[in-house]
C-alpha cells in the first residue's frame, strides 16, 4: 500500500464514523496522538501494521462462522473458510506446527482450547470408551456425573505469579483456577531463575494432569526440552504459553532447547504482543490433539471473529518475511541495551538483566511501590505497568517491580543508543519521585510526590526522543 493510501484510507474511516458517533472518532484520533507522543513501553504491546489494522475493520466481521473450514453450523461461510485456511497455513509454516487453530479471541481463550482439549483427550475420551458410546449425550446420568467430577479434579503445576507466571495458568481469581488444583513452581531465590531441579521435584510430588511452561514476567529463557522431560517422567501433558515471546519463536531468535514447539504438546499464544499482530490468539499442537482443540468452538468460545482471524492471516504473512526475523533480534538487542543502561545507573532488575524482549525492575531500591513508580512515569510520559516481583511484599496491586519491554519502540525503528537515554529518563523519574503519604499521615503505597517540572522536562525529552522515528508516519489525520 502507498504512503497516500494509507493516510486516505484511515481519514476516510474516521469521516465515515464522525458522521454517526464523533466522539468515538475523536477517541481514536486522540489514541494515535497519545500512542505517536509517549515512550510505549508495556512488554504485552505492539503497533500493528496498517494492512493489520485495515483488514479487522471490513464486512467479514457480519458473518456468524461456528465450526471449522468446510464444517460450519452456519452456511454462506466460503469467505472465512478462506481467511481462517490462510492464517492457520501462515501459522503452521511460520511455527514449524502439525496443527494450527486461530479462532480464540484472546490469550485466556486460548489456554482454555488448550486446557479443555487436555481435558477432552486425557480424561472424558478414556470415559466414553469405557461407557462404549460416542459422546457425552450417549452417558448414563450416573456416568455423566461420574466424568464432571472426575473433569473437575485434575491438577496442573504452573509458574508461580510472583516469579513471572500469568492469572490464566491456574490461579484463583481466574477460571483456570476454578478448574484445577493447582500448584506452583517458582524461582531461585537467589538468582530470580528457574530451578528445573525443583520443578522435577514439584511435578513428582504433584504429579499434574498438565505441566504449563510459559511467563508474563519473566526476563530470561525457558528450556523446554527439559521442561518435557520432566512432564513425560511424571506423565503430564506439556503445554507451553508463548504469548510474549511467540514473536521470538517466529523470528529465529529462540531456538533448539528454547523453541517450545517441537518440545510441547500443545502451545498457545496471542497475535499480538511482540508478534506484531492483532489481538487475538492461536494454538499449535501435533496431529493427536488436533480434533479436541477444533472444537473450541463451540466448546469454550463464542462465534468466530472472520475479521479478526483475517487481520490474523495478514500478521502471519507479515511474520514469514525475511525482514521480520531481524526485526525480532531487535527486541532482544534493545531490551539488552535497555537492561545495560539501567544497571549501569544503579537499577536492580530481576535476575540482573535479559535474555529476551523485558526488563523487570525492582523498584524498591527507589523506595517505591510499583504503583507510585508506574504513575510517576505515566506523568512524565514513559507507559509502562507495575508488576510483582519474586516474594514480593507489597503483593500484586501495588507490587514492588515495574516491567518493561522493547517490541513496541523496536517497531518504531528506536536502536541502542535510543535505549540507553530511555534508561536515563526512567532513572531520572525514579530517583525524583518520593513515596507520598495518606491525609491521616501513614505512609501511602499508592500516592507519590514528583516536582511538575521534572515530569514535563522529562515528557518533553522522551517526545524529542521520538521525533526521529514517526509512528505510521503515513497517516495524516489533519
Amino acid at each position: 500500500m502507498s504512503l497516500n493510501a494509507e493516510s486516505t484510507a484511515f481519514r476516510s474511516a474516521l469521516e465515515v464514523i464522525r458522521a454517526v458517533e464523533p466522539r468515538v472518532a475523536d477517541a481514536i484520533g486522540a489514541e494515535l496522538a497519545d500512542q505517536r507522543e509517549s515512550l510505549k513501553l508495556i512488554a504485552s504491546e505492539n503497533y500493528a501494521s496498517p494492512a493489520t489494522l485495515l483488514a479487522m475493520g471490513n464486512w467479514l466481521s457480519d458473518k456468524y462462522a461456528e465450526g471449522t473450514v468446510g464444517r460450519r453450523f452456519y452456511a454462506g461461510c466460503q469467505n472465512v473458510d478462506t481467511v481462517e485456511a490462510l492464517a492457520a497455513e501462515h501459522a503452521r509454516q511460520l511455527f514449524g506446527a502439525a496443527h494450527a487453530y486461530v479462532q480464540p479471541h484472546s490469550g485466556i481463550d486460548a489456554n482454555l482450547v488448550a486446557f479443555w482439549a487436555v481435558l477432552a483427550d486425557r480424561v472424558e475420551s478414556p470415559a466414553l470408551k469405557k461407557a462404549q458410546v460416542r459422546q457425552v449425550n450417549e452417558l448414563t446420568e450416573a456416568d455423566w456425573f461420574a466424568l464432571r467430577r472426575e473433569l473437575s479434579n485434575q491438577r496442573m503445576l504452573g509458574m508461580s505469579l510472583d516469579a513471572g507466571g500469568h492469572l490464566t495458568h491456574g490461579f484463583r481469581p481466574n477460571i483456570s483456577g476454578k478448574m484445577f488444583d493447582q500448584r506452583s513452581y517458582g524461582t531461585d531465590p537467589a538468582t530470580g531463575l528457574i530451578d528445573y531441579d525443583k520443578v522435577a521435584e514439584a511435578a513428582r510430588e504433584f504429579k499434574p494432569l498438565i505441566l504449563v511452561a510459559g511467563y508474563s514476567a519473566y526476563p530470561r529463557k525457558v528450556n523446554f526440552r527439559i521442561m518435557r522431560e520432566i512432564a513425560d517422567e511424571v506423565g503430564a501433558t506439556f503445554m507451553v504459553d508463548m504469548a510474549h515471546f511467540a514473536g521470538l519463536v517466529a523470528g529465529k531468535v529462540f531456538t533448539g532447547d528454547f523453541d517450545p514447539v517441537p518440545h510441547a504438546h500443545i502451545v498457545t499464544t496471542t497475535t499480538h504482543k511482540s508478534l506484531r499482530g492483532p489481538r487475538g490468539g492461536m494454538v499449535l499442537c501435533g496431529p493427536e490433539l488436533a480434533d479436541q482443540v477444533d472444537r473450541g468452538c463451540p466448546m469454550v468460545l463464542g462465534g468466530p471473529l472472520p475479521h479478526v482471524m483475517a487481520a490474523k492471516a495478514v500478521a502471519l504473512a507479515e511474520a514469514r518475511r525475511p525482514d521480520f526475523a531481524d526485526y525480532a533480534s531487535r527486541i532482544v538487542a534493545n531490551a539488552q541495551a535497555l537492561a545495560e543502561g539501567l544497571l549501569r545507573r544503579g537499577a536492580k532488575l530481576v535476575t540482573g538483566g535479559t535474555d529476551n524482549h523485558l526488563v523487570l525492575i525492582d523498584v524498591s531500591g527507589y523506595g517505591l511501590t510499583g504503583r507510585q513508580a508506574e504513575q510517576a512515569l505515566l506523568d512524565s510520559g514513559i507507559v509502562t505497568n507495575r508488576n510483582a516481583v519474586p516474594q514480593d511484599p507489597n503483593g500484586a496491586w501495588y507490587t514492588s517491580g515495574i516491567r518493561i519491554g522493547t517490541p513496541a519502540l523496536t517497531t518504531r525503528g528506536l536502536g541502542g543508543a535510543e535505549m540507553d537515554a530511555t534508561a536515563e529518563l526512567i532513572h531520572t523519574v525514579l530517583t525524583q519521585t518520593a513515596p507520598g503519604s495518606n491525609p491521616d499521615g501513614t505512609p501511602s503505597k499508592a500516592k507519590y510526590v514528583l516536582d511538575p517540572a521534572v515530569a514535563d522536562k522529562v515528557s518533553r525529552q522522551a517526545n524529542e526522543l521520538l521525533t526521529g522515528f514517526p509512528l505510521y508516519p503515513a497517516v495524516d489525520l489533519g
